[in-house]
């Protein structure tokens, strides 16, 4: 049975899913360190990331919003001064990553920054100290997501990528949830110890989660495979990993200049993929408020902060089978199961008035999203993958596009003072969803037809080149007629 027979059986696709290493890989392939990199501690940092992203909104539920007088849509505001800064950070900061020399050295370094701010965050006395220090840690934070799906875009080839992608992004839904559990054992072990609260002790103890992990990124991390060497891999696995990027047409790094900015607003990429994040970051924007939907129906604290992370844990599992079985199947239909849930959420949000149960059956749904962004972010990478720069730059001006509306939509559609019912957030969520899935289906098509036509002047160009280099080639026998048959239907189609 050929492979992609037994890809439609069910033993076939359960073993592709936990299939890492392909028996038909060559035996230095599969017994080097590069198939490995997905297991390793560089995942660490995206992990530590969302930890501190996500520790705000745990403290706000847990007696920050009492001790420090917060009634009014602050928590908005925290968000508002995170963004901007990702907006102002995003592109500079990771176009200067994808330097070779930088790639390694870079995100451990700016680990180091955004631990000690976290430290800092345990210590405000007012609220302008913790904007200021939130739009701090937004800038050191700013090119880590986006850096490491591109590190991942030059380390692997397309049947590899999304798997790798989903498995890194399980330590964005593993952070959310592990600052879920540690803030609820925060609030009841801790508040009061040393004289600090609960939300207190939060901060203070993802720092000292952040510092080890940013010192362990210093030695792991391994930039791109023309960063400086790091000490695991021998000389022949880094020129076995250049091999892999040539074969899968994969571009090295090249130097940065007006051109690559000319060429990539010439193009359809940038603008499609950033419309993409822009409905996916700000559809996805409330599933982060269960909290605060608990909190009014007079939830426990600790079961505030416990039962959210039930939605990370179903994020794990979809982020790391959703990504796998875009590597199966058209990643197409894979997308359309997480859109069609989150739409069916912000229609039982919208209706609002339904029972609990159902309720929660919506909140929970929302964590099919987690396959939604490594697929988008594998397929840019997989479609961008002939040139770094383009790549690197769509990248990080989808987040930039995307976190420039996360500022100010969530103000005019999902104020903290409306939480949870949001008359005007939810609807709009439809939509959102709605027009994610169009412009992921359509990068498709376009990709499709690029790849088409980029094939047939190949063709064109290597019957020129035949004709020009064997004069009278083109007419004789029977392969000179097949050529010219095949020039002429070339034709017909430009």
């Amino acid at each position: 049975m050929s492979e992609s027979k037994e890809k439609r059986t069910v033993l076939g696709v359960f073993k592709d899913i936990f299939n890492w290493y392909p028996s038909e890989y060559p035996s230095e392939e599969r017994n080097s360190e590069v198939p490995t990199l997905d297991s390793s501690p560089n995942s660490l940092p995206v992990f530590s990331k969302f930890l501190d992203q996500s520790n705000i909104n745990n403290a706000y539920v847990s007696g920050m919003k009492e001790e420090l007088k917060l009634y009014g849509n602050e928590l908005n505001y925290f968000n508002v001064m995170y963004y901007t800064a990702y907006v102002v950070s995003q592109v500079p900061l990771l176009l200067l990553l994808s330097r070779p020399k930088l790639a390694r050295w870079g995100l451990p370094i700016l680990e180091v920054i955004w631990g000690v701010l976290t430290f800092c965050q345990s210590k405000v006395t007012n609220v302008n100290q913790l904007y200021a220090l939130r739009f701090l840690v937004g800038v050191a934070e700013a090119p880590v997501f986006a850096g490491t799906h591109f590190i991942l875009g030059s380390w692997y080839k397309r049947s590899e990528l999304f798997k790798r992608a989903g498995t890194w992004f399980l330590c964005n839904a593993l952070g959310t949830m592990f600052s879920g559990y540690l803030q609820a054992a925060a609030y009841t072990n801790l508040n009061g110890v040393g004289g600090l609260s609960g939300w207190r002790w939060l901060f203070i103890i993802d720092g000292i989660i952040t510092i080890p992990i940013a010192f362990i990124g210093f030695t792991v991390f391994p930039g791109i495979p023309s960063s400086p060497k790091p000490f695991y891999f021998k000389n022949r696995e880094i020129e076995l990993a250049r091999k892999r990027m040539r074969d899968n047409r994969t571009a090295p790094a090249g130097p940065i200049t007006l051109d690559v900015f000319k060429r990539s607003a010439k193009r359809w990429h940038i603008w499609v993929f950033m419309l993409a994040y822009i409905c996916m970051i700000n559809c996805s924007y409330p599933s982060g408020y269960m909290s605060l939907w608990l909190k009014q129906e007079k939830f426990s604290v600790p079961m505030i902060n416990k039962l959210p992370t039930v939605i990370s844990g179903i994020s794990v599992l979809s982020s790391w089978l959703g990504t796998t079985l875009a590597a199966i199947y058209p990643p197409w239909v894979i997308y359309a199961i997480p859109t069609i849930a989150g739409i069916f959420s912000s229609i039982c949000m919208t209706v609002w008035n339904i029972p609990r149960g159902l309720k929660f059956v919506a909140w929970y749904a929302y964590g099919l999203q987690g396959c939604i962004s490594p697929i988008l972010y594998s397929v840019v990478n997989d479609i961008l993958k002939d040139d770094a720069e383009e790549r690197a730059l769509v990248i990080s001006s989808m987040m930039t596009a995307g976190y420039s509306t996360y500022i100010w939509v969530p103000l005019l559609l999902f104020p903290t003072v409306d939480a949870p019912q949001w008359k005007k957030g939810w609807p709009t969520g439809i939509a959102f969803y709605s027009a994610l899935f169009g412009l992921f289906v359509l990068s498709l098509v376009w990709h499709r037809r690029d790849e088409r036509r980029k094939g047939e002047t190949t063709q064109i160009n290597e019957v020129e080149s035949l004709e020009s280099g064997e004069e009278g080639f083109v007419g004789k026998g029977d392969g000179g007629k097949d050529t010219a048959i095949a020039v002429s239907d070339i034709s017909r189609k430009n």
